[in-house]
């Protein structure tokens, strides 16, 4: 699977902020890989405005159409008119691994359910327009057993094809290169044994990674 997500250093948010009828609405977005990260989103947004009205969050840690690692909470407003629009905006995003919490300081004006709702949906869509993003591919392990002669070649194939390599090890017989290969493609050799005009040994890993 290949998906986009925030592209933010831990510990480091992107921001946005709208105003609707005198309320002002900052918008706080980080990169998210795990709940923990979103926590630390929430309490630098509680610790740098105090004195905000409500703090009301959303979150995906994990890839679009995660079903477990996500939640929204509408912090005081009234139910349904902050959490779950901000949520619905970053379901429709297909970005994954964010999480964004949504600051309001009140105006004097009632927004409405209905105002409130499109206010905290608007400020994240505004978050999201200026958000750098990158590219995740999930990856399953393969180790490729090769000759100490077939070794550049099978670097020089990896680099071609972006497959990282992710651990060499050597002994008297040769070469193990433990390869990441992604999980949207089931897994070719034939370009590779091709060019080495010879049969791969390979071997699956069974952890995963993104």
């Amino acid at each position: 699977m290949r998906y986009r997500v925030p592209e933010l250093l831990p510990l480091t948010w992107h921001t946005a902020e709208i105003d609707v009828d005198k309320s002002q609405f900052l918008a706080w977005i980080c990169h998210a890989p795990d709940i923990s990260s979103f926590d630390a989103l929430l309490n630098a947004a509680k610790s740098a405005h105090p004195h905000a009205s409500h703090h009301c969050t959303a979150f995906i840690a994990g890839p679009p159409g995660e079903q477990n690692l996500i939640g929204f909470s509408d912090d005081g407003e009234p139910g349904g008119t902050a959490g779950r629009p901000m949520f619905h905006v970053l379901q429709g995003s297909q970005l994954g691994q964010i999480g964004c919490v949504v600051i309001r300081y009140f105006g004097g004006t009632k927004l409405g359910t209905g105002g409130l709702a499109r206010a905290y949906a608007q400020a994240v869509n505004h978050a999201l327009e200026t958000l750098p993003t990158r590219e995740v591919v999930e990856r399953d392990t393969y180790t490729l057993r090769l000759t100490f002669a077939n070794e550049a070649m099978a670097r020089s194939w990896s680099d071609e094809l972006n497959i990282p390599i992710e651990k060499v090890d050597y002994d008297s017989d040769g070469v193990r290169l433990t390869i990441g290969w992604p999980r949207d493609y089931p897994l070719d050799l034939s370009s590779l044994e091709n060019r080495l005009k010879s049969a791969v040994e390979v071997s699956t890993d069974t952890s995963t990674h993104a």
